[in-house]
């Protein structure tokens, strides 16, 4: 443990106040497209006054205070003012249903709300009939509408600015000589810091109570799995309400680093690339198959020579980098390394390869590369499963990205590959502080190289669920080890390797369990597949939902002299029909590793691109409790006889 038990989130955040001052600890986008910068020490005492300014206006320790918000400076600068005075946050994204956030407000009985902008005050005020207890807004944006004043006025709610908020806490702070500071003082390594409900891919969200030891265990050894050096700069683009960003930003300011605030766009993305020049980027799998579709289509728009250049060179580039990892234990391994045999077979390809491979990076992959900057180190990949073959690609063409695992529940990371000692396909060893173990469906230990329930145990582990010890006693024994309810495997040397969900396995009536996260990553190496879902349940065979590429389709239209006369049409034609078939076939066969009885029957075509808080969860998963219930129509018509 690198810290004591009386320390907390503000008090490591004060540290890096003191340590780099002067640094540029944000980084906040303007009107104009230009990036205003704010030092740690301006970001620190803006902090401490919105603390001084909440003090003024009532809020004591261990009070709950809603945070509705995406990302923007002020939030990071409103939560440090939140914990500074022992307050808990209840935070969520500006894609919080109504639902959402009756449940959230009323269970936690939150008397104050922070809310981005206009919008979201609305949102609060149409439901105060169901959450009586708000009695306080505090609105980040400073533009307030004056109808939303006079809806304030009407409902009886107090109105504020952050702004004005911390103006009056500075006032507060003169007034009142080390309020906030004395008040951040008492805080203890167990103290509850947050409640976050999960956005959840399978149904009702819970509170996780999360402490600032949770979070504080994990910043020991992410330091050195991603390292930064002060003054570097991260883009931040995922939900800041959610764990991983949030625990991600504290990976950031802990190293004296600058948080640049994007957007998961790839336009915006990619533009502040070249402008920011970041080091690394901490996006969920779904941002960087985005990035590497980008690509794609890109070459394939390009054509000629161009394209015919791309695919050949990262074809030699995988097969390279394939045999690379076995002769240099870059693989998973769950027998025993087998280097001179490797070595033996692949010495003289790989050698004759390695002048194709260098001459593909100062004709393509350069390019590529420069697309992210001078300075980009590598991407962190979390929140959701990490697709192979976009894990191979940026393997092969040089651009280093780590995938990572973790939950709410664990605050959230139990391990991250390391960016300096990767292992391909795998998500590194736990972190120090936290301990896994592998479990079949009875509970017995398995061990290595066995597939099972994965499950944790550490000081990351959360508090329990909010007012719900029901749930708490049913997610973790009563030693402390939280079921995941992921299934995964150890290898040789205790890296972890997530296989799938066990309540996503889908039992089909001959009783074949069948994952469906593998067939679905599959399915999208497609250039025609956007995003597909296995259905099935209780069935006698597999069905899939198929996002189409729209851009695609048109595009083999024209290729092939197919006439249509609507968009609908062409895909009820019988030529777009036998497209879809032939490459789920091709995709989903015994050469690709796939049982008879994970094929796919039978299929949907679906035009409506997913959308988070629709068909995806915050971390851009797909929510399959939610795409069961949208799109119930067509699954039953998949099954029908």
């Amino acid at each position: 443990m690198f810290f004591d038990e009386n320390y907390t989130i503000p008090k490591m955040l004060k540290d890096s106040a003191e340590k780099w001052p002067e640094i540029y600890a944000q980084y906040r986008r303007l009107k104009n497209g230009e990036f205003e910068p704010i030092t740690y020490r301006d970001m620190y005492q803006t902090g401490l006054d919105f603390g001084a300014g909440l003090m003024s206006i009532g809020v004591k320790r261990e009070d709950p205070v809603g945070l509705i918000s995406d990302n923007r400076p002020e939030w990071f600068q409103a939560d440090l003012g939140v914990m500074a005075i022992g307050a808990v946050d209840v935070p969520r994204g500006c894609d919080a249903t109504l639902v959402d956030l009756e449940k959230i407000l009323s269970l936690t009985e939150s008397k104050v709300v922070i809310a981005e902008n206009n919008s979201q005050v609305n949102k609060i005020l149409s439901i105060h009939d169901k959450i009586p207890a708000v009695s306080v807004i505090i609105v980040l944006a400073d533009d307030v509408k004056d109808d939303v004043k006079a809806l304030c006025d009407k409902e009886k709610i107090t109105l504020h600015t952050f702004a004005g908020l911390v103006s009056d806490g500075q006032k507060y702070r003169i007034e009142n000589k080390d309020c906030v500071e004395n008040e951040m003082e008492k805080g203890k390594a167990d103290d509850l810091a947050t409640i976050i409900f999960t956005s959840g891919t399978t149904g009702t969200p819970k509170g996780v109570m999360l402490t600032y030891r949770n979070f504080l265990t994990q910043l020991d050894e992410l330091q050195e799995r991603i390292y930064l050096n002060p003054g570097e700069k991260a883009l931040s683009v995922l939900p800041v309400w959610h764990v991983f960003e949030r625990e991600v930003e504290y990976v950031i300011t802990i190293q004296g680093c600058g948080i640049v605030y994007s957007k998961p766009v790839g336009s915006i993305l990619l533009a502040d690339f070249k402008t920011m020049n970041p080091h690394i980027l901490p996006a969920v799998p779904r941002v960087f198959e985005a990035v590497y579709d980008g690509i794609i289509k890109k070459m394939r728009k390009t054509g000629g020579i161009v394209y015919k250049m791309f695919t050949f060179f990262v074809a030699v580039a995988k097969i390279h980098s394939r045999m690379h990892r076995c002769m240099f234990r870059k693989n998973a391994c769950y027998t025993s390394y087998k280097t001179v045999m490797w070595w033996f077979l692949f010495i003289i390809p790989w050698a004759l390869l390695f002048p194709l491979k260098w001459l593909g990076n100062l004709l393509v992959f350069r390019k590529i590369k420069a697309m992210l900057g001078n300075n980009f180190r590598g991407g962190v990949a979390g929140g959701g499963s990490f697709p192979k073959v976009i894990d191979e690609f940026f393997w092969a063409i040089g651009v280093k990205v780590v995938e990572g695992y973790g939950m709410t529940e664990t605050a959230p990371v139990v391990a991250v590959r390391p960016m300096a000692a990767p292992i391909f396909r795998t998500i590194g060893s736990p972190i120090r502080g936290v301990k896994a173990r592998i479990v079949d469906a009875d509970g017995y230990v398995l061990g290595r190289c066995k597939e099972g329930i994965l499950q944790i145990k550490g000081d990351t582990v959360m508090k329990g669920y909010y007012k719900r010890p029901d749930l708490t006693e049913k997610a973790m024994s009563v030693d402390g080890w939280l079921n995941t309810g992921d299934l995964a495997i150890l290898t040789i040397h205790d890296e972890l390797s997530i296989r799938g969900r066990v309540k996503d396995t889908i039992v089909l009536r001959g009783g074949e369990n069948v994952e469906p996260v593998p067939l679905e990553q599959k399915l999208t190496e497609s250039r025609y597949i956007k995003t597909a879902v296995v259905v099935g349940q209780d069935m006698k065979y597999l069905g899939a939902l198929i996002l189409v590429d729209g851009d695609e389709v048109r595009n083999f239209a024209a290729e092939n002299g197919i006439q249509y006369d609507t968009y609908e049409s062409l895909l009820e034609s019988q030529d777009i029909l036998k497209l879809y078939e032939s490459e789920i076939g091709n995709l989903i066969s015994s050469k690709n590793g796939f049982k008879m009885y994970e094929r796919i029957n039978r299929f949907a075509l679906i035009t409506k691109d997913f959308e988070v808080g629709v068909e995806l969860s915050a971390k851009q998963e797909v929510s399959r409790f939610r795409i069961n219930d949208i799109y119930k129509d067509k699954i039953e018509g998949l099954f029908k006889e």
